[in-house]
C-alpha cells in the first residue's frame, strides 16, 4: 500500500488509514507501508522559500532539497509507525539510515537525486515481516557508494511490490482514479490500454510515473494493481472485499 497526498496531512484520513491497515493485518494479510511525503515537502520548501521544479511528475531534487525531503518523510514515517503501534500492530520503520532496503541508480543527471530502484533487500524485508512487523518505508535509497537519493514513492512502492511478487499493489491518491477524456472514472483496465492513455495524453502529469509504475509491476509477477482515492474512507477494504472495488483496478 502506497499512502500520500492528503492522507499524510489530514488526521481524520490518516487514522482511517491506519483503522484499515490494523483490520487487513488481523486478518492476517500482509500488509506493507510506502509512503510519500510530497504536500508536506512542498509546505516545507515554500517555507525556506526553495523552489520546487518537477519533470514529468518527478521533483528535482538537488543537496538541499533532499535534506528537507528526509526530515519531512522521517516525521511521517515515526508518526504512521506510532499510529500502529497504539491499535496494537508491531510495526518497524524502514529508513535510508537505519536498515536501508532499496537501492537506486540515478534517474537522470537533471532531475539530480532521484533514483530509480534497481534492487530491494528481500532478505530483510522478509525478516521483518516474519517477525510479525509491519514495514513502514521511506521512498528513498541508496546507489552503490552510499549516496541518498530521492525516490518517487509510487515508484518505491512498486519496485517492492514486484521484488516480492506482492498480489496486490494499491496507490492511494487524491483522485477518483484513472479518469477518460470525460473526467469520468475507468473502474477497470488493462495494461495495453493504460499505455495507450499515456501515449494519447488523456494521462498526463504525476499520473504518468504512476501508471508506468502499475504496467512495470503487473509485467514484472505483481497480479493487479489498484489506484485508489486515499480521501475515501476506507477505498482499501471496498477494493478488497466489495464486488464493485473502488477506484481503478489496472490488470494485464
Amino acid at each position: 500500500i502506497k499512502c500520500g497526498g492528503r492522507v499524510l496531512l489530514d488526521e481524520k484520513l490518516l487514522n482511517g488509514l491506519i483503522e484499515d491497515v490494523t483490520i487487513l493485518k488481523k486478518l492476517g494479510l500482509t500488509p506493507i507501508l510506502v509512503h510519500g511525503g510530497g504536500l508536506g515537502i512542498k509546505k516545507k520548501l515554500e517555507e525556506q522559500n526553495i523552489e520546487s521544479k518537477f519533470i514529468n511528475g518527478l521533483r528535482v531534487t538537488n543537496e538541499k532539497i533532499i535534506n528537507v525531503v528526509e526530515s519531512v518523510m522521517t516525521e511521517f514515517n515515526k508518526e504512521i509507525v506510532n499510529k500502529l503501534e497504539k491499535k496494537s500492530c508491531k510495526a518497524k520503520s524502514i529508513t535510508i539510515k537505519k536498515n536501508n532496503i532499496i537501492y537506486v541508480e540515478q534517474e537522470s543527471q537533471e532531475l539530480g537525486f532521484v533514483g530509480k530502484p534497481n534492487r530491494v533487500d528481500v532478505k530483510l524485508l522478509k525478516q521483518i515481516i516474519k517477525d510479525n512487523f509491519i514495514p513502514v518505508i521511506i521512498p528513498m535509497g541508496k546507489n552503490e557508494k552510499g549516496q541518498t537519493y530521492n525516490i518517487n514513492a509510487d515508484t518505491a512502492a512498486g519496485a517492492v511490490a514486484r521484488s516480492i511478487k506482492s498480489r496486490r499493489l494499491m496507490l492511494l491518491t487524491d483522485i477518483d482514479g484513472v479518469l477518460d477524456n470525460n473526467n469520468k472514472l475507468i473502474s477497470e483496465i488493462n495494461t495495453m490500454d493504460a499505455k495507450n492513455l499515456i501515449d494519447d495524453e488523456t494521462i498526463h502529469g504525476g499520473m504518468i510515473p504512476k501508471i508506468k509504475t502499475c504496467i512495470d509491476a503487473i509485467n514484472n509477477g505483481v497480479r493487479a494493481v489498484a489506484i485508489l482515492d486515499g480521501r475515501k474512507p476506507h477505498s482499501i477494504l471496498f477494493e478488497l472485499f466489495s464486488d464493485k472495488g473502488s477506484g481503478t483496478l489496472i490488470r494485464k
